[in-house]
């Protein structure tokens, strides 16, 4: 499912405008351009936005790939360590979800910290995605 650019958690209007003038509308778009070293360098060289921003969002767009996953929770899954579908599939969800729960506590990231059953299904979605970033 690709979503708007926006909908990334740390990216507004300032950094969507710099985002469309180098063709990234959606998430689809960021992870097709920004999927490697290469691509995130060209992007960060064109856009003016630094590699270790883009690479941040394109992780979070990687992780939007599950369903249930938006960007609050992206983010919220980054605060606890996971920043990619790869590390997300090789999780244990009530560890995870503990995880989460606790960095929710310290950072108030979302209103509300998913299940631990919700958790288990994100896991498993991420098992049948194939990876997207290389670093």
């Amino acid at each position: 499912m690709s979503y708007r650019i926006d909908e990334i958690e740390g990216i507004g209007p300032a950094y969507r405008e710099k985002l469309a003038q180098v063709s990234i509308a959606t998430t689809d778009d960021l992870l097709k351009l920004c999927c490697d070293r290469k691509g995130r360098e060209e992007i960060a060289e064109k856009s003016g936005v630094s590699t270790k921003l883009i690479l941040k969002w394109a992780n979070m767009a990687d992780l939007m790939r599950v369903s249930g996953i938006g960007g609050e929770y992206a983010e919220l899954l980054e605060a606890a360590g996971v920043d990619t579908i790869k590390e997300l599939r090789n999780r244990n969800a009530a560890n995870l979800a503990a995880a989460m729960k606790q960095a929710n506590e310290e950072k108030k990231l979302t209103r509300m910290v998913p299940s631990e059953s919700t958790v288990e299904k994100w896991v498993e979605q991420a098992g049948e995605l194939e990876p997207t970033i290389t670093h």
